[in-house]
This record gives structure tokens, C-alpha cells and sequence, in this order.
């Protein structure tokens, strides 16, 4: 393989591996946010690929410098399927979170969630998992630490607060059921508890509270949304760099394999 040819190998693979960083760390990311480490769908995948592009990478790097053209080929082959991934990824979580169920309520500075609002796909996901994910939620501390860390002396402070998506839809009751106000996970009293399901389902029980609710998982799913659609700024740049990366190690594959027949070809007129 020329030289030339493998340092432009080696180099665009070095710049693959590090492509594999922010992919890996947009998953992390993605598992440390808040209720997101309830939901296994946010956290394996994107770090699992972020892992195979830096381990495919490091192969190629390998390859092109010690001029072995088995594991070059490999790499090449598996960093074509990794790319297929990563978009087939990105196009799942643009397809499945369009959608995401959110309206905004008067006199509120925080947006509420309808889980008829959120695509099909997520719903059934959520139903189907929804007893380990609500264990989880209620034994997190997203909604405890709404009134620690913020401590409301009025119920207009509470309401001009722009709460996540979780804690406005698992940590107190739909505004529709009137519930008036005595902390951020106490309220008494709703003045209308038929306009909505979950308004006979909210329990002052801090245990409880509204974590069977359909606007539970509606605001899960929402932040779970909102989440997705930040981390995917970091994998858009990082398929698009891979791809070209791609294209270079590609061309400088072939240009190699152009030279060593060539350079064969004339050894045997010598």
C-alpha cells in the first residue's frame, strides 16, 4: 500500500474515532437526563453505537498504519453498516418524536401534555413498559426535589415557573381538574374532577401522585422528546463528518489497491 495512501487512511480514521466521542457522549447525555434514565429506549443505543464507531474506527487506524489490508476491508464494511445505523437512528427518532402531544394552558408559563397527541409507536412503547418505568419515577427524585430546590410562596410563583415536561404532567394534576394549590405535590379540592381521567386518579400520596396518569407518560414521552431532539444536533454533525470520512478512506483504499497492482505489474517485466 503507498504511503501516501495509508497516511491519508490513517488520518481520516483517527478523525472517525473522533466522531465516535460525541456520539458517545450525546448518549451518556441522553441516559443522565431527567426521567430518561427510566426509559431504556434513551439510553443503550446511542452509547452502543457511539462504542462500535470508536472500536471500527480504532480497527481502521490500525489497519492503515501497520498496512493491513484484511482489516482495512473490514473496517470499511462495518463502518458502511454503522453509518446505515446512525441514520437509520436519526430518521426513527425524527419520525417517531414529531409529534409530541404538548399544548399550552392560560395563565401558565409551562406547556401540558396529551398522550393522544404523541406518535402510535411511543405510546404502545410506554404502555408496555410502564410498570418499571413508573417504579423508577416514583423512586427518583424528579418531583420531590420540585419544591426542595425551588420553594413557591404562592401559587402564581408556581405557575409562571417553567416546569419540564415530567414534572408538569407526574408531579401535579392537569390544570383542567381546578386542584387548588397548597405546594408543588399537594393540592386539594378540584373544582372540576370529571373534565379529565387522570383528575381522579392524582393522590396528595407523594408515592403516588400522578404517576398513573396518561399525562404522566404523555410528559415522560415529551421530555424524553425534547431530550432526543437536542442530542440529534450532535449525531447529524458526527454522520455527516463519517460519511465523508467514509468517502476519503474509500478513495484511498482504492487508489492504494490501484498501486500495488500497478507496482506488481512491473515487477513482473523486471
Amino acid at each position: 500500500m503507498g504511503v501516501s495512501n495509508n497516511n491519508i487512511t490513517a488520518l481520516v480514521n483517527f478523525v472517525g474515532l473522533l466522531c465516535s466521542v460525541p456520539v458517545i457522549g450525546a448518549g451518556i447525555w441522553l441516559a443522565s437526563k431527567q426521567g430518561n434514565e427510566c426509559v431504556r429506549l434513551a439510553r443503550w443505543p446511542v452509547i452502543i453505537l457511539g462504542v462500535l464507531l470508536l472500536l471500527v474506527s480504532l480497527a481502521g487506524f490500525v489497519g492503515a498504519y501497520w498496512d493491513k489490508q484484511g482489516l482495512l476491508a473490514a473496517y470499511l464494511f462495518c463502518m458502511a453498516a454503522l453509518i446505515v445505523l446512525l441514520l437509520a437512528l436519526l430518521i426513527f427518532a425524527f419520525a417517531v418524536s414529531r409529534p409530541d402531544g404538548s399544548y399550552p394552558v392560560p395563565g401558565r408559563a409551562f406547556r401540558e401534555y396529551r398522550l393522544g397527541g404523541i406518535s402510535v409507536w411511543l405510546r404502545h412503547y410506554v404502555a408496555d413498559h410502564w410498570p418499571q418505568i413508573r417504579t423508577c419515577l416514583s423512586s427518583s427524585d424528579a418531583c420531590q426535589k420540585l419544591g426542595r430546590n425551588q420553594p413557591y410562596l404562592t401559587a402564581d410563583q408556581f405557575f409562571q415557573t417553567g416546569l419540564a415536561p415530567i414534572q408538569a404532567r407526574c408531579c401535579k394534576p392537569p390544570t383542567v381538574c381546578g386542584y387548588g394549590y397548597v405546594n408543588p405535590t399537594l393540592w386539594n379540592n378540584p373544582s372540576n374532577p370529571m373534565a379529565d381521567v387522570d383528575c381522579a386518579i392524582w393522590s396528595n400520596d407523594q408515592s403516588q401522585l400522578c404517576y398513573d396518569c396518561n399525562s404522566c407518560k404523555a410528559g415522560l414521552l415529551g421530555n424524553l422528546r425534547k431530550e432526543w431532539r437536542k442530542a440529534n444536533v450532535a449525531l447529524i454533525i458526527a454522520a455527516v463528518v463519517l460519511i465523508w470520512v467514509y468517502i476519503i478512506g474509500c478513495s484511498a483504499f482504492k487508489n492504494a489497491q490501484a498501486q500495488d497492482l500497478f507496482r506488481r505489474y512491473k515487477q513482473g517485466f523486471v
